[in-house]
């Protein structure tokens, strides 16, 4: 599957520098607007999409495309988020090699070939979410990559433990810490490359992975080929692409993306009032329960006096979804749904319910539980790097 010579090449840069437009445009209906964007068909591997920036490309999955026949995202409309623009063209499986180095007994040189030989295979079911999903709605504005609810997706990603290779290699008494680095690098001088760390115990917990397939296939180029971290339970910035180097350390990591960039307050919900400053803050890392309405949008018009279908995804964040629900009443009161199988605690998870809606505009609302009981709050959290957003989505319809 990954035993031969992958090149992108001339495509990929063109797409990166002018990519090609189709004659259409999509509202993704941000407070206050500008909320349209083109759908980009031009990048390698990848249908229509949502070009939120063209350098270094960041990708949206329409919402339309949750609301397929399966929880797991198609690869060629996974979203996209690099941070950086110089990212390989051309990369040869033979002589492309992962690095595993620092506080450790035995560093290793890992080829591909060695990865799939000599370590168990393992699968695993996951969300790779944007710490900055849904940055757009945020009120007030915040800068930043203006998302609707699509920087995100669910796979099925095959792999190594990253623990096993870490023990391949022999920890030293007094590591701390896993920094991993990928491919891409900075397009100006003296910008710091992006790495991120896990905490030791974090990093060989069983379940962080080290994946070269998505949804079976070799991960498409712009999601990380050959490749990348898998940090299930938290989100995106951690699941490094491109992955080429693991650096055990035996200090806190202080590199700015680990010390400055990222960071939400240190408060339930990551949650600020406008304008507060001086707060304490940490670093970004699990995701909270999400639930989305995806077979209707912003506006829909439905019949009134008459069942309506209405179904979606839900997500637990670090546990598996326990409960959906729905409110037509701006939540003074809640409907149960219907859930589907139980695809593993870090996927998505369907739901759908039938209900009968009175004649007028109609706020739905949807919320999600997990298993230890985390719901999510009818108000949105708010913070100045618009991260993490918690509150339970609401869309109006009309029925008539």
């Amino acid at each position: 599957m990954v035993g031969r010579r992958r090149v992108i090449g001339g495509m990929g840069l063109a797409a990166l520098a002018s990519p090609a437009l189709a004659q259409k445009l999509f509202d993704l209906g941000l407070p206050g607007g500008p909320g349209e964007r083109e759908i980009t068909t031009a990048y390698p591997q990848k249908g229509a999409m949502i070009l939120q920036r063209a350098r270094p490309p960041l990708l949206e999955t329409p919402m339309s495309v949750f609301d397929g026949p399966d929880v797991f995202t198609p690869n060629d409309r996974f979203f996209v988020r690099w941070h950086w623009g110089d990212i390989p063209a051309v990369i040869n499986v033979d002589t492309f090699r992962l690095a595993v180095r620092g506080a450790v007994q035995t560093p290793l040189s890992l080829s591909l070939a060695d990865l799939l030989r000599d370590f168990p295979r393992v699968e695993l079911a996951a969300i790779n979410q944007c710490s900055g999903n849904s940055r757009g709605l945020f009120v007030p504005r915040v800068p930043g990559a203006q998302w609707g609810h699509g920087a995100m997706g669910n796979a099925r990603w095959w792999g190594v433990r990253l623990k096993d290779v870490l023990d391949r290699a022999g920890v030293k008494p007094g590591a701390l810490a896993v920094r991993f680095d990928g491919l891409d690098k900075p397009l100006v001088p003296k910008a710091d490359d992006f790495a991120k760390s896990l905490a030791l115990d974090h990093a060989r917990d069983g379940e962080v992975m080290i994946a070269y397939a998505q949804n079976g296939e070799a991960l498409p180029w712009l999601n990380g080929f050959p490749l990348r971290l898998v940090v299930p339970g938290w989100f995106s910035t951690y699941w490094i692409k491109m992955l080429n180097d693991i650096e055990v350390i035996d200090a806190p990591d202080s590199n700015y993306w680990m010390t400055t960039a990222y960071k939400i307050p240190d408060t339930p919900l990551a949650n600020v009032v406008p304008g507060t400053t001086g707060f304490k803050t940490v670093p970004i890392s699990t995701m909270p329960p999400r639930a989305w309405i995806t077979n209707l949008s912003q506006g829909a018009k439905v019949r009134a006096g008459r069942a309506v279908v209405l179904r979606g995804i839900a997500m637990g964040g670090t546990e598996s979804v326990a409960r959906v629900e729905i409110s037509s009443d701006n939540g003074r009161t809640w409907l149960p749904t219907t859930l589907g199988p139980d695809r593993g605690r870090y996927g998505f998870r369907r739901f759908d319910v039938s209900i009968t809606l009175p004649q007028g505009e109609v706020p739905l609302s949807v919320r999600a539980t997990n298993r230890a009981g985390e719901t999510q709050p009818m108000t949105q959290n708010w913070n100045p790097g618009g991260y993490r957003r918690a509150g339970v989505e609401t869309i109006s319809v009309t029925a008539a």
